[in-house]
């Protein structure tokens, strides 16, 4: 329980980053680092199965793989669960109540077809969003519900629109909202303005640039960063075996981590 409780407190004020772990080892490393949150990603996780991101993972997979993370530390673990993996609101749900019973604090639902950029019709997605909350409300125990709005990323409809659906996200139940990647800092103070919940953003495109303390200052109450730490470890690799094995070189490597240094951060981040 007492995880659970965390997660529900980390949203009640200030601002955190809650960083997105792929396996076992980079979950205990980010735990080792400071972390007080993590959540699961669809893409990351993906990349570990050789698969592409988006819709490439079955509800069972992404349930294991979220019991997985859960399992190697003692955080709260936030469930990238897509759309739900389903188009009706009883599927929602029970997706979300699945969430719960691998012991993630909270989980986080989209508003598009994954694999397309077509989002659901503003009242299916209320009517999904409204099913979802209701799951979560049945959990009897801190459950955070994040209800995402991706049609402003995706291009399917404009962020006056995604301003409305997360205003209804919060009007059926949701306890965070989240549009990703907003054009710029004036649209997230839009959304922030607009909705009392609080609001979660994506250190990526445009906010990218910016800081914690500058986000934080903007009214944000969780920063996620999706699979971009995944992506920077893919590109680890691909830069020092392209350099081995195009160049002959093995220079890359004189930056890595000493080995004592890692056991160490995958000891600290353990659980207890």
């Amino acid at each position: 329980m007492s995880r659970h409780q965390t997660f529900h407190d980390l949203h009640q004020s200030g601002c955190f980053v809650m960083p997105n772990p792929w396996d076992v080892g980079s979950a205990r490393l980010m735990t080792g680092l400071g972390a007080k949150a993590l959540a699961t990603s669809s893409a990351a996780h993906a990349f570990t199965l050789g698969r592409l991101d988006g819709g490439t993972l079955s509800r069972d997979e992404a349930l294991a793989h979220a019991e997985m993370i859960v399992q190697a530390t003692d955080l709260p673990v936030n469930g990238d669960l897509e759309n739900g993996f389903g188009d009706d609101p009883d599927t929602v749900a029970e997706t979300v109540r699945l969430a719960a019973e691998v012991g993630l604090s909270g989980c986080s639902i989209e508003d598009t077809i994954p694999a397309t950029v077509t989002s659901y019709d503003f009242a299916l997605s209320v009517e999904r969003i409204k099913a979802a909350s209701s799951a979560a409300r049945a959990v009897k125990r801190p459950f955070i519900l994040s209800a995402r709005a991706d049609g402003v990323m995706q291009g399917s409809y404009d962020l006056a629109e995604g301003i409305r659906r997360l205003q209804a996200f919060e009007s059926t139940g949701a306890d965070l909202l989240y549009i990703p990647i907003p054009p710029g800092v004036a649209e997230l103070k839009q959304i922030i303005a607009a909705v009392r919940k609080p609001v979660n953003a994506l250190a990526a495109g445009p906010l990218r640039h910016l800081t914690v303390a500058e986000l934080s200052a903007l009214g944000v109450r969780r920063i996620s960063l999706g699979s971009q730490v995944a992506r920077m470890a893919q590109t680890a690799i691909v830069t020092t075996v392209r350099a081995m094995l195009t160049d002959g070189i093995f220079a890359p490597l004189l930056s890595g981590l000493p080995g004592s240094e890692i056991d160490d951060l995958l000891h600290k981040g353990s659980p207890t």
